[in-house]
Order: C-alpha cells, then structure tokens, then sequence
C-alpha cells in the first residue's frame, strides 16, 4: 500500500542522520537555578535592540540528513496516504516523518493531528519521529501541542531541544527559550552546538540575561565552537549579546580579540555604544571601520542615525544621512523609515513629511512602518487632509490592513477631532492588538467623552484582551483632565487590584493632572509619595514638576528635586537642567543656576536664553553680554527671547547706542520679525536714559498695535524724570486696554487730577461706581520653617521690631520726588491711609524669625512703591541681609544697600 502512492526511494531517513553528542552529565553548572531565577526580572530590564542584522551569515548548518522519500505532491495524495495510516496499516518511521514534512510543506495543521493520532502504526517509532511532531504544531502555529509532544518525549536528544527551542525564537517568546535551556542543561544529556548556541545566546540578549550569557559564552570556550571553521556567526552574536546587555567593556574586549571581523561585527559594537549614548566613540569605530577596508551598509549608517534620534539630536541624525549619500551609500527604506520615526518622536513633525515625501522622489518605496510614521505625523499636526492622502496612499499600496497603519489612522482621525472616522477604522480592522485599543480609548478621552471611552476599557475586559499599564494610565489622565479626580483616583488604586503594576507614568500623569488643576501641594505630595514607594522618577517626571517650583517661595522645593535628577543620573539630560536653570533662578537662587549651566557639556538655544535672561533680571547685564558673545562664538543664533533679554541688558547700563545696534541686527542680519517684547525693551532702554521723547516716537511709529507693558514701560519712565504730560499719556492707553483695572483706574484718576482734565477722571469715578471696584490693597507672602505666610497692609504684628527698623532707616531716607508721592498710589494708598505696608511686615517678621545666613523670599501681589523700595535697601545694608522681593512688574534683589533693578522699576 506505501508503494502505491510513495516514490520507491528507500534511503533510511533516520540512519546516520545526526552524530548523537557524547554525554555531558559531567559539566558542573551550580549557577544554573540562580540564573534563572533572575532572567524573569532581567527581562524587565532588556535593552531594545536598535536594529535586526539582516546581513548576518547563516549559522553553520548541521550535517545534511540522507534523502528522504518522496513526499505526496498534492493535498489529494496527502490525504490518501493519512487515511491508509488511519487504517492501521504499518508504516516506517521515515515515511512517517516524510508525511509530517508535508503537513508542515502545506500548513495543514488538521491533517498533522490526524497523523498524530494514527502513530501508533509506526514501526520502530524513535526520538526523530516526536521531534518531527514537535516541528509539525510548532511551524503549523500551534505551539502548545508542540510543547505537549516534547514534554511527554521519554528520550530527548539536540534535535528535539532545537526544534522546540527554535519554535519559541520563531515566536520571540525569549524568556521560554532560556527556561528551556535551563532545563536541558540540567538533564545533562546534550549541550547546546553551534546552531543551538546563537539562538539561546539571542535570548539573554533580548532579555538582557547578561549572567546566562556570560556562560554560555564560557560554554563555548569550552567546546572549541568558537574556534571551529563556522564560528563567525556564533562570535558575532556572543559580541552582540554583550553589546545588547549593555556591557560594553567585555563587549570591545571580545571584539578586538576576534580573529576576523566582518561588516555584522562593526554593526553590533557600534549598536553598543549608540544604546548607551556613546555617540563619539560610535563615530570613532566608524571611521576605522571604513579606515580597515570595510565599507559600512545603509544598516550601519541607521543604526548610527537612530541613535542620534533616540538622544534628542536630530540635527546631527540629518547630517550624518547626508555623509551618507555623498559616500555613494543609498539610504534605503529602513534608513528613511528611522529618520521620519526619528524627527516625528523629537517634535519635528513638518520635516518628518518632507523626508516621506523626498524618500518617494528618490524612487524608495515606503512600507508598513514608513507609511505609519507619516501618518503619525501628519496625527501629532493635525492635518487632516495630509493624512488622507497618506490613508488613500496606504490603501492603493495594499498597507491599509496593517495593524501600524490602522494604529497611526485611529491616531490621527481621533486627534483632527474625527472619531467616527476613527471609529470605523478600529470596527474594520481585521487584526487588533492592545494599541488599537488604546489609540481608539485615548481618542475618547482626550475629546471629552470620558464615558465612551471607559466603556471600550471595560469592553477590553469582557472579550479577554489585556489592559496593559498604557491602557489604564490613559483612562486616568482622561478623567484627570475632565476633572473628574475621584473617578481618576478610584482607578489609580484598583490597578493593583487587576495586578497591573504602576510604572513612572501613572505617577507622571497623576502630578501632570494636579498641576493642571491648580493644587501644586497636591503634586508636590505625589512626587514624594514615589520617592517614599521607591518609584523612579524619569525625565518626564522632572519636566513636569519643575515648571510649578517657579517662585520665590519654592527653593527648598527646586533642591530637593535637583538631588532627585542627580540621584537618577539625569543631570546631563538638557531639557532637565534647562527646566532647573529656570527654576533656580526664578525661585531665587542664581548662583545654582550658573552651576547647573557651568556643569553641561551640550547646551542648546533654551539652555542659553535662560541664563541670559536670569543673569538680566538679577542685575547682571556685564555677564550677560559676556555670554551672548560666547553663545555667538559658539556658532549658536540667538533667537527672539534672547534679543529680548540683551536689550535689557544693555538698558540696565544705559547702553542706548549698542541697544539700537542690536535691535537693527536683529531685523537686518538674523531677519527675525521684532514683536511686543521687543518694542517694550527699546522702550524700556530709551525711558532708562531719559529719552522719552523718542520712546514716544518709536511706540508711535510701532508697526503693530501697542500693549499695556509697552505703555507701562513709557510709564515708568515719565515717573523717573517725572514727566506729568509723558505719565498722562500712557495713563490714558492703559485705561482705553484695561478700563476694568482697579490700578489704572486709581493711576489715570490721580494723573488727570494733575493735568486738570476732570471729565477723564469724573468718568474713571463713575465707571468704578458702576462696576463696584474699590481700591485695591497690596499683600504679600513668604515661607518661614515650610510654612507660607501672609501678610496684609496695616497689620499690627512685631511694632516694637517694626519701630526699631524704623528709627535706624529713617534718618538715611532721601525725600521722594512729587510724581513719585503721586504714582505712589497708583498701586495702593499710602501708609497714611491704609497702616504699614504689607512688604515691610514681612522683613520684620523675617529678619526676627530667619538667621542671617537666610535669603528672605517674598512675593507681591502689587507694584512695590518707592518708600518700601528705599527701606527696603537700607534694611538689606543695616541688617547685612539680602532680600528677595518679586512684584507684579519687577524682580528686585537687595543686597548691601542696593537693588538690582538699579532703582528703576
């Protein structure tokens, strides 16, 4: 019956198919249990890997089997042949294999099974033939059966440890492939080959096991593998394996005792140090690469592309692809892929279309993933036209029923505020993974319709598809900024519940939420709940906390989370120690931001303007204009926010003439557009020196329409010189921008009195009478033993320390100007009227409460008046205490009798 529909030949196929291993029983491997007890937790902490080496040679391969029958060569025959076998006819263990090998040929998983069932009219059944069935589920997709078969073999040989190992690589279920290792190396009948070793090494990769790598390594030391003609492969993937694990010294150690390094060797070395940031000395062994004959792949030039683009440099990602193609290597389309992915992920959206678009001109045709990232960003700009073009492109391209495009489609239709569109993607996508869900349930909740995206999170549930930690952290960020807390809150605690543990993002999102509310305590509490929970916090955490440290009353808080940042090895991080130059110099302490600057090896045009710009408001224009020419030297183009700050700079010096250089350059040679800022800081450096004619004359000739900091820049001026006709002026446009302003009411009233034009200030009476404002009362705020304090005008506290002040700073005190008394007013009455004035109370109260050592901090919630700033410098000079006052217009630092705003403000 065999011969009827088998060709007659007769090779044996199990006879001298493969060398059995002699029995290595004896090989001592006491660190086996500890090792895989870690590679679970190791797992967690497994590098990415930058990119797959599709220019890896084949491992060396085993001996060829003997020719086996000729298998049936239609579905027809197969079946015929199953059926004869299902009738008990007996049947050779070759022909028995031969057939699997056509189930496996056809993918025919119900015959396999049919097969599987009728082996009992084997004769001679061996450890080939369950190792075939082990073959046959495995490539037939259904790995458990697979996994039955071997675990119920009685007798397991290599083949049968590498068809069920080589099964769960084909899945990359790494953590299953090192447990069998584990389990083989205990049996102790068989070691790993040369085949086997590079798939198990491809695991503790993958899984960054480096201990189970390091002895397989030493395995195959051992074993000579390394030394045999076909070592090129297993050597190359021991240095990868290395590289990938993040152990870069026993990585270069091993690649420069490789006797001969091909193109795969330079990639995975150069992939080390690129994960870890390394980027100079990936540049290094690039060149000598090229320096040693070999001359890089397009896999090269991406892996060095990519790493640029993983650490935020772009612009060096786009030079480098540029070297590229004059060294004649066309970029193909994974190079293109990783730079569109690359600039979408650093916010260079507009550039990541253009290089789509420029990667179709130059013939390369996109695929799945280039289309996706396109479509990602045409998502994160939301333009909705481009992304349908992209959608209509991805649909003639046959890409459409890709699960990364169809992700990238939800994405984009549920940004541009389409989610019915979004909707009927995710209904017609024919295959969906978790971030299908979660694009579709993040759609939802960012559009406000919290409720309908929580029923598609419990819809997850019913149907058995895993909520992953995303899942829920983006419920809970939905609900947060619905603010609806309670509901975010309830899901925060019953994700233990579910056994979904909470990473560094949900607590990003909880403080992001907080902050957004307004309850910096609350955010602040969160913060230090993950530090007491042992929670770390990453780079995110960090840029989103520092923002609400921005004050005078927060510097505990701003040293408390640089500790953090320096704790996490973040302190290198520029977005990180830009935020923390802000924070220190607004809270106060600029000596810590010049630190924090002083210690970055790259600094970037923010890292700039803000130490410009903090330098500038502490009084420091000298230092300030050092650092703009080194910034200059450094071939880094100032920007708009920095002309603003060195036009300052150059107004707290009287330099008008350099101020007016600067300003025209800023037009002429940088061609940048000058916009109200700069106009209030031209006005600003004219009023300063008494030019307040021309002031006026530049805010006439403004070619866009004055706001209210313009007008009172020229205010402050008119009050210095006391100009009464320049101070009813800006008076007048402040009231015609803010007539509701209780304060420009009270100025334009006094100022019209003066320049007797009653009905303006009858009519400032009567709109005050109609909108029922009264005057408004200045207080203030400082921090004493992590306590705020406040404090209002005409309070009673400390007299008997308020008078001692008073008897030892009123006989220096100059008389004030008659404009002064006047715009005195302007922001509260006088101390006549309405008692002591609220910033005095608090240096009373701090010089009687703080050591000397201490800065006092206050806020403001008016403009400071010229008494209180007078007193205020005698009392920093009598006392030998530096002050801290920040008002509603002005940052004054008193130090020694004198003021960094240099008595003008």
């Amino acid at each position: 019956m065999e011969k009827a529909f088998l060709c007659c030949r007769c090779t044996d196929l199990a006879a001298n198919l493969f060398a059995e291993h002699p029995n290595q029983s004896s090989l001592h491997l006491k660190l086996l249990p500890s090792i895989k007890s870690s590679s679970a937790a190791a797992a967690a902490a497994a590098r990415p890997i930058f990119l797959a080496q599709k220019s890896n040679p084949k491992p060396s391969a085993r001996p060829p089997p003997p020719p086996s029958p000729a298998t049936p060569t239609t579905n027809g025959d197969l079946q015929e042949a199953i059926a004869a076998v299902e009738r008990g006819i007996p049947i050779e263990s070759r022909t028995y294999i031969s057939l699997l090998q056509s189930c496996i040929d056809s993918d025919s998983i119900g015959l396999g099974c049919r097969l599987h069932a009728s082996i009992a009219s084997v004769r001679d059944r061996d450890v080939f033939v369950d190792t075939k069935l082990v073959s046959m589920y495995a490539k037939c997709g259904s790995l458990d059966d697979a996994r039955r078969v071997f675990d119920g073999m009685g007798q397991r040989n290599l083949f049968a440890w590498s068809a069920m190992i080589g099964a769960y690589v084909r899945e990359h279920r790494w953590s299953e492939v090192l447990d069998l290792f584990f389990d083989m190396m205990r049996e102790g009948v068989v070691i790993p080959d040369g085949y086997l070793l590079p798939r198990i090494l491809q695991a503790c990769s993958n899984t960054g096991n480096l201990e189970a790598g390091r002895l397989l390594h030493s395995l195959a030391v051992k074993t000579g593998l390394l030394n045999s003609s076909g070592a090129s492969y297993l050597s190359n993937t021991v240095l990868s394996m290395y590289a990938k694990c993040g152990e870069l010294e026993m990585a270069t150690k091993f690649f420069e005792g490789m006797g001969k390094r091909d193109s795969v060797s330079w990639n995975s070395i150069i992939t080390g140090h690129c994960q870890l940031s390394e980027h100079e000395v990936a540049m290094r062994l690039f060149a000598r690469m090229r320096a040693e004959g070999i001359e890089p792949s397009p896999i090269t030039w991406t892996i060095l592309i990519t790493g640029y683009h993983q650490t935020g440099k772009p612009e060096l990602a786009m030079e480098l692809m540029e070297q590229m193609k004059r060294s004649g290597t066309v970029p193909d389309v994974f190079t293109w892929t990783s730079m569109i992915s690359g600039l979408t992920q650093n916010g260079r959206t507009d550039e990541a279309l253009s290089f789509f678009h420029e990667m179709q001109f130059s013939g390369v045709n996109p695929n799945s993933m280039s289309v996706a990232c396109a479509l990602f960003a045409c998502a994160c700009l939301q333009a909705l036209n481009k992304g349908k073009e992209l959608h209509s492109y991805a649909f003639k391209l046959g890409g459409s029923h890709s699960i990364l495009v169809g992700n990238s489609l939800i994405e984009l239709y549920a940004k541009c505020d389409r989610l019915a569109d979004a909707q009927k993607i995710f209904d017609g996508m024919l295959e969906k993974d978790v971030f299908s869900w979660n694009s579709m349930i993040g759609g939802y909740a960012q559009a406000g319709y919290c409720g309908k995206a929580y029923e598609l999170f419990s819809r997850m549930e019913s149907l058995g598809v895993h909520r992953n930690v995303v899942t829920w952290n983006i419920m809970i960020s939905g609900f947060i900024q619905n603010e609806d807390e309670d509901q975010a809150m309830e899901l925060f605690h019953m994700m233990e519940v579910d056994g979904i543990k909470r990473n560094t993002a949900t607590w990003n999102t909880l403080i992001a939420g907080s902050l957004q509310n307004g309850d910096t305590k609350k955010a602040f509490r969160i913060f230090k709940l993950m530090q007491t929970l042992m929670v770390r916090h990453n780079s995110v955490t960090f840029l989103s906390i520092l923002p609400a440290c921005t004050n005078l009353l927060s510097e505990l808080n701003v040293k408390e989370i640089h500790s953090c940042i320096l704790h996490s090895n973040l302190q290198g991080d520029t977005a990180i120690a830009n935020a923390l130059i802000d924070a220190y110099s607004k809270s106060g302490n600029i000596e810590n931001a010049w630190v924090v600057f002083n210690g970055l090896s790259s600094r970037d045009l923010i890292t700039w303007n803000s130490m410009i710009s903090a330098l500038v408001v502490y009084g420091y224009s000298h230092e300030a204009r050092d650092l703009f020419q080194q910034m200059k030297q450094e071939g880094i183009n100032p920007n708009e926010a920095i002309f603003v700050s060195m036009i300052n700079a150059y107004a707290l010096d009287e330099l008008v003439n350099e101020g007016k250089r600067l300003f025209s350059s800023m037009m002429e040679e940088y061609k940048l557009s000058p916009g109200l800022e700069h106009y209030t800081a031209m006005t600003n450096l004219l009023g300063r020196s008494g030019k307040l004619r021309e002031a006026c004359e530049l805010i006439k000739n403004m070619p866009i329409e004055p706001n209210a900091a313009v007008w009172y820049a020229l205010l402050t001026a008119a009050r210095m010189y006391t100009d009464i006709k320049m101070a009813n002026l800006a008076a007048r446009h402040l009231f015609r921008l803010e007539p509701r302003n209780p304060e420009v009411q009270r100025l334009l009233s006094h100022a019209q009195d003066l320049y007797e034009s009653p009905s303006i200030a009858s009519k400032v009476c009567n709109l005050k009478k109609a909108i029922q404002i009264g005057d408004a009362h200045g207080c203030c705020w400082m921090e004493v033993n992590n306590q705020v304090m406040t404090f209002l005008n005409g309070g009673q506290i400390l007299q008997t320390k308020l008078d001692e002040i008073n008897s030892k700073v009123a006989p220096m005190k100059v008389a004030t100007s008659f404009l002064d008394d006047i715009i005195l007013e302007f922001e509260e009455e006088k101390e006549e009227i309405i008692g002591t004035h609220s910033e005095k109370l608090a240096i009373t109260f701090g010089l009687d409460n703080l050591p000397a050592f201490r800065t006092i901090r206050i806020i403001k919630s008016v403009r400071m008046c010229s008494d209180c700033h007078i007193t205020s410098k005698l009392i920093s000079k009598t006392y030998k205490h530096e002050i801290l006052i920040k008002d509603r217009y002005s940052f004054h630092h008193f130090k020694d009798g004198a003021c960094s705003c240099r008595d003008y403000w």
